[in-house]
């Protein structure tokens, strides 16, 4: 199933299905959370794993919000009962879903959004499940942010030919790669992804992170920048 998950040019619609066919739940919804991409909907199997999304949106709690708050999982199964953090959330959705598992997508420092899914009955998911959907996530976080930076990676290729500025970003991606523990195409993407949000160009956050104006190691989830 990760290999469907691997062409970025999977249509955003479809991005909540391969939870839907692999793991034991009755729908999913895919969202993105925050400035970087907006908060929205990306994709939904169904209308009311849609109205889940909605929801939180509006009320502003729930498990999406604290996965990604969390940086973990959020396991809730059994929604039948109360939940004191997300009272009017509860409230609004306990005759209508057993068990509700929240888990946040990441890359690196950056909080892409969250994917959200349900049951009808209580229910758990195993260690197993867990880390299938943690993988299934961590691809869709992947693609998403791919698909967001697209175009302004392609302006940046045009614009930065020079052996010169792609050393100094190639330089900037070992320093991401160190701080982060990621692979050499995530380091890339998260400095893609400050670029695209803060409207620069990679050449330009690479040459801060190599001046040390730019640090993206983690500190309670912040970037630090001293420009």
């Amino acid at each position: 199933m990760l290999a469907r998950l691997r062409d970025d040019e999977l249509p955003r619609l479809e991005l909540a299905r391969p939870f839907v066919d692999v793991l034991p739940v009755t729908g999913t919804s895919v969202s993105t959370i925050g400035d970087l991409l907006g908060t929205e909907t990306v994709a939904a199997s169904d209308a009311q794993a849609a109205r889940l999304d909605e929801l939180q949106f509006d009320l502003g709690e729930g498990p999406c919000w604290d996965a990604l708050r969390l940086e973990r999982p959020v396991l809730e199964p059994d929604m039948r009962s109360p939940r004191a953090d997300w009272p009017s959330f509860s409230e609004a959705i306990k005759d209508d879903i057993g068990a509700l598992f929240a888990f946040p997508m990441l890359i690196g420092p950056l909080k892409i959004g969250a994917v959200d899914m349900y049951t009808t009955e209580p229910g758990i998911l195993t260690r197993v499940h867990v880390r299938q959907a943690t993988a299934l996530a961590d691809q869709v976080a992947r693609i998403l942010l791919h698909q967001a930076v697209s175009a302004l990676a392609n302006e940046t290729e045009e614009a930065e030919v020079t052996p010169f500025s792609r050393r100094i970003i190639h330089q900037a991606t070992g320093m991401v790669l160190a701080q982060l523990g990621l692979t050499a195409e995530d380091a890339r993407l998260v400095i893609q992804s400050h670029a695209f949000a803060t409207g620069r160009t990679m050449m330009a956050v690479s040459q801060d992170l190599l001046d040390g104006r730019l640090d993206f190691s983690r500190r309670d989830g912040r970037i630090e920048d001293s420009r």
